[in-house]
């Protein structure tokens, strides 16, 4: 087993929500979610859903990452997989700077 596969494998097993909460991982939840979204349009255009669905992942994903590295941009960069220009970037998008 390769260090790759065992942090891939980490990060796949942190994206399940705790027992207590959910048995289903994450991709489920947006699944749900996506599909929810689409009843509730009842037949309506829907364009842009990858943009927005992107938006309303990633403010609270940096949001939670940045908070939890206490403002070290590395660290985020690097817990994130992006480089830390990348990140900043993203930041500034979503004014968390």
């Amino acid at each position: 087993m390769t260090s790759r596969t065992t942090a891939e494998q980490k990060t796949t097993k942190s994206l399940y929500l705790p027992k207590k909460k959910a048995d289903k991982p994450l991709r489920e939840c947006v699944r749900q979610a996506v599909d929810v979204y689409f009843a509730n349009m009842n037949g309506h255009p829907t364009d842009g859903l990858y943009k927005l669905l992107i938006s309303e992942v990633e403010k609270p994903l940096l949001e939670s990452v940045m908070k939890h590295t206490g403002s070290n941009q590395v660290r985020a960069a690097q817990i994130l997989g992006i480089n830390r220009t990348t990140l900043r970037s993203k930041l500034k998008k979503y004014d968390i700077l």
